[in-house]
């Protein structure tokens, strides 16, 4: 059974930096989405299997990085420069064994953690 269990959510200040962990119970590439209420979900950032290859959404490019240590099995989203926008529930996915480049697209991703809340205050 794969399990993705996110941490680091919050409450912080517009320009407020937040660092979020995905810990996983394998290797995958892993993607970070996010729903704020009453929106669909979207692309945040993705990251391939080694760590050598990365996407950003237009919105947070510049402002997230995300990284990966393979020896933990974590992946990290470090979001700095926070807007109040940012504020959502955010969710780690994972690609399936053999899928592993990084991947805007939902569909790909079949393993999902159980979300984290991210509320930046104006």
């Amino acid at each position: 059974q794969v399990q993705l269990v996110e941490s680091g959510g919050g409450l912080v200040q517009a320009g407020g930096s937040l660092r979020l962990a995905c810990a996983a119970s394998g290797r995958y590439a892993m993607g970070w989405f996010r729903q704020a209420p009453g929106k669909e979900r979207e692309f945040v950032s993705a990251i391939n299997w080694s760590g050598s290859s990365t996407l950003f959404a237009h919105a947070v490019k510049g402002r997230f990085t995300i990284s990966r240590d393979n020896a933990k099995n974590t992946v990290y989203l470090q979001m700095n420069s926070l807007k109040p926008e940012d504020t959502a529930v955010y969710y780690c996915a994972g690609r399936s064994v053999g899928n592993n480049g990084p991947s805007s697209d939902p569909v790909h991703y079949v393993y999902w953690g159980q979300g984290t809340q991210v509320t930046v205050s104006s």
